[in-house]
């Protein structure tokens, strides 16, 4: 399936738009009355992820506190998905 949405629209519902992508949906983004891009979904775009454990950043030491008042567990969790951190 394909359709053209405005950029303002992309800007507002990313998230959405990117799961529609995701279905199999292509879409074009307008940007001041012109098609500036396609977003078209990736075949196998599925990467294949690991236990955290062998990720580099997961075992990276502190390099200073966080500013965003979130633990290291937090941060892992936002990072890795729920219940990886």
């Amino acid at each position: 399936m394909q359709s053209i949405i405005n950029a303002k629209t992309l800007r507002a519902e990313l998230a959405a738009i990117l799961e529609r992508v995701r279905q199999g949906e292509s879409i074009t983004i307008v940007y001041r009355s012109r098609a500036m891009c396609r977003l078209v979904p990736v075949e196998g775009a599925e990467p294949p992820l690991g236990p955290p454990e062998d990720d580099p950043l997961y075992q990276a030491e502190a390099v200073g506190r966080s500013r965003d008042g979130l633990s290291s567990s937090e941060h892992d969790g936002l990072l890795y998905g729920a219940g990886r951190g």
